[in-house]
């Protein structure tokens, strides 16, 4: 049993069997204490007739072969293979013998959720602990089948070994009766091995679902064939909520060879409103009939509503100071303003940004047997599962969402708003449909990154001494649009904030005053569903703190890693804590001092050419990956164009368990933030996004990749997430590289020629 809590799961207190089942041995978390208690026979007895559905998390073959079954989405980052990994290392097992499976909802699987960098870092201690319960009943059970003790057998390459003895696990899954069960107690005393045990983790290794991704047999959710089934293609209304239509004419569709015609839906859930699906039984003739069937509606209140209408409320919201909930109060940081001698007022700002996944959202759902089953690629099954079920008026029992491989996530399929469409479309008609968005379709129903406003104060004594920075952030909120339980109280108790929209806020430097206030956004809010993009806050959040402290830096007449180092002190609740934050912003001057020495910080370079520092403690404060980018930048002072030369990251996420995997999420993830920083961006005009295909919104291109250096602290501590780190610093630093090549401050992204010249100094 799982609990999702403050944005975490975590796992309940469950007993682990294991068991021979037919031909091969299972190995299962019961979903609770009472369940087993009053369950009758052993191990095995309960695992075959499932009398509780246990969630068998893996299993042995009498070939040898281990299948692991992964409750994570898997969209280009290898999460599989990683949590794969972490079960193998601890069995003892044959890596080439590993194989691994997606699983569906089936609710015994607990909550089920890919993001926030939390896949490893949420995983690795209970999947640790069942494969070291596995490994100690395959080496009881092997030395009783070699006559040996127990206590002198070790397991390597799928064999339990004792001296010149060994014993393969497919001959002891065929020839050994193994029935244990094991109490929460007794599968918390499994620690994961020492560093020096590990045969697997932190090695090279290849991963698990890349054969299937290179040879074509890799199922996405847009490759799902239902037996007569229904093409179908929404028309998207003029804005996101209150639209509702009033005519449909289709005569010109009539005329398409294919076209079924259309469905007015009708949402019990509110997730789509004003909103008509076309029929057809080729996708073809269903992208031809939704661009010729004609809707007209009685439009929404935000139809006119424009990018600088919201940033203009934005501006207005981070300005008042007693605005939105408090995160962080520390000290006073009224009576610092009071009493400063001097200050320093900065506006930083960030537009809307899409998420243009390679594969556009899609659905397929057919009704069957009284059961909703839904196939899509989907990062937030356990939250849309309810919605879909509102949707049709089913129980939530009554509906299964079949996983299939994204073509992209990024937060985007953390929403599962596209699923919606698709099951009232089949429950209308009666027969199978898959519902595919052209790609104007996804980005007009895109779940925008909202754009940000962020006022920032720094004040100063009369000596000149810094006494505290004040944060006001101001944006829409995913949490609150999708998933408003999940909405912690402030500091104060005054009010709610979305945890997402405003981490990295709460920082891991050293301010005698500090506050940091969320401030919700209600014009972005009503205009579109705000939505989860890599990196989430910190995508503005470290934008905004990472370019201030060197402008602080600079007003102190400091070197900016030196004035980082200065405030990186590690004391009070800085210090971090056991086990996922040992050593706290220590770690973090590390990589800091690391990448100074790296760089040849310092160093003189051509003209209107220079080097930005920031750094980041991952995606959330209680998970943090510690990191550091240097950009290397050349700015052209006739056309304010920006050219970043190299980008170099040193990242300390603790145990560094599947490496291929980690470089790969970095080099992503960076290039992410330069594309952020330089290139991404749209505005919405008349209540939408101007922007709606790769023509006109210019994310990064080939030829504008820089030099990537990316490297890792080797160490042994806990392992937190890759997800997103690489790319919160990467824009600051490019901004600060800005400011020490010609001189020009630059404050909103994405940074645009235009701003640079405008910023230079005359």
């Amino acid at each position: 049993m799982t609990r999702l809590r403050k944005g975490k799961i975590e796992h309940g207190r469950r007993r682990f069997l294991i068991g021979s089942v037919g031909s091969g041995l299972l190995m299962a978390f019961a979903p609770s204490i009472n369940a087993l208690e009053v369950a009758t026979g052993g191990a095995s007895e309960q695992l075959a007739a499932k009398s509780f559905s246990p969630t068998v998390w893996f299993e042995i073959d009498t070939q040898g072969k281990i299948l692991v079954n992964i409750a994570r989405a898997e969209m280009g980052q290898h999460v599989g293979t990683a949590i794969a990994r972490i079960v193998a290392d601890e069995l003892g097992a044959d890596w080439n013998n590993v194989e691994i499976k997606h699983v569906d909802t089936d609710p015994k699987w607990g909550y089920m959720v890919t993001g926030g960098s939390w896949s490893v870092f949420q995983t690795y201690v209970p999947m640790s602990q069942a494969g070291a319960a596995g490994r100690k009943v395959l080496i009881e059970a092997g030395a009783k089948l070699l006559g040996v003790n127990p206590k002198d057998c070790s397991t390597h390459n799928s064999h339990v070994v004792a001296g010149d003895k060994s014993i393969s696990f497919a001959e002891i899954v065929k020839n050994g009766k193994i029935e244990r069960t094991f109490s929460p107690e007794e599968l918390a005393n499994f620690e994961p091995k020492s560093p020096a045990s590990r045969q697997l983790i932190a090695k090279p290794s290849q991963a698990l679902d890349i054969p299937a991704k290179t040879n074509g047999t890799a199922q996405y959710g847009i490759d799902i064939e239902l037996e007569g089934m229904v093409y179908a293609r929404p028309v998207i209304p003029p804005t996101r909520h209150g639209s509702k239509v009033t005519s449909v004419d289709d005569s010109a569709a009539k005329s398409i060879k294919g076209y079924q015609g259309y469905e007015i839906l009708t949402d019990p859930s509110d997730t789509v409103q004003g909103w008509v699906t076309v029929l057809a039984d080729t996708y073809y003739a269903a992208v031809k009939a939704g661009n010729a069937i004609e809707v007209k509606y009685d439009l929404g209140e935000t139809a006119n509503v424009s990018e600088q209408d919201i940033i203009s409320q934005g501006e207005t919201l981070a300005k008042d100071k007693t605005s939105g909930t408090l995160v962080v109060e520390k000290g006073d940081i009224a009576k610092a303003a009071q009493n400063a001698k001097t200050s320093l007022e900065s506006v930083y700002k960030t537009s809307s940004v899409l998420h243009f996944t390679m594969e556009p959202v899609n659905a397929a759902v057919e009704f069957k047997d009284g059961v909703c089953h839904v196939h899509c690629g989907n990062q937030w099954q356990s939250l849309f599962l309810p919605v879909v079920a509102k949707a049709v008026g089913m129980s939530d029992d009554k509906v299964i969402i079949h996983q299939y491989y994204l073509g992209g996530g990024f937060g985007r399929r953390l929403a599962g708003d596209y699923m919606i469409p698709a099951a009232l479309t089949a429950q209308a008609i009666g027969k199978p449909v898959k519902l595919v968005f052209t790609r104007e379709d996804d980005t007009r129903f895109d779940c925008v990154r909202s754009p940000s406003v962020q006022q920032m104060n720094a004040y100063w004594d009369d000596d000149d001494k810094l006494l505290g920075i004040e944060h006001g952030a101001a944006a829409g909120w995913p949490t609150m649009a999708m998933a408003p339980a999940f909405m912690p109280e402030g500091v104060d108790k005054k009010g709610k904030f979305d945890p997402f929209s405003i981490a990295g806020a709460d920082h891991w430097y050293t301010l005698k005053n500090h506050r940091v206030r969320a401030i919700n956004n209600p014009l972005a809010q009503k205009t579109f569903v705000p939505g989860w993009l890599r990196a989430v806050g910190p995508g503005w959040t470290g934008w905004a703190v990472e370019s201030f402290m060197d402008e602080i830096a600079h007003k102190q007449n400091m070197d900016p890693i030196d004035f980082r180092l200065s405030m990186l002190d590690a004391s009070g609740k800085n210090a971090g804590e056991a086990p996922v934050s040992v050593g706290g912003a220590k770690r973090l001057a590390k990589v800091l001092t690391d990448i100074r020495s790296q760089t040849n910080w310092g160093q003189t370079l051509p003209k209107n050419q220079g080097m930005g520092i920031a750094i980041s403690s991952g995606q959330e404060r209680d998970m943090p990956t510690w990191g550091a980018c240097v950009a290397h930048v050349e700015v052209d002072v006739e056309s304010g164009k920006v050219k970043v030369h190299k980008l170099t990251g040193i990242l300390d996420c603790g145990t560094v368990v599947h490496p291929d995997g980690a470089l790969a999420q970095t080099q992503g993830s960076m290039l992410w933030g330069l594309s952020l920083a330089l290139f991404e961006g749209t505005e919405f005009t008349k209540g939408q996004v101007k922007d709606t295909n790769l023509d006109t919104y210019t994310p990064l291109r080939m030829n504008n990749l820089p030099d990537l250096d990316i490297s890792f602290v080797q160490n042994t501590e806990f392992p937190t997430g890759l997800g997103e780190p690489g790319l919160i610093a990467v824009a600051p630093a490019i901004a600060n590289a800005i400011f020490n090549a010609v001189g020009a401050r630059v404050r909103d992204l994405p940074i645009t020629p235009e701003a640079v010249l405008a910023a230079m100094p005359s």
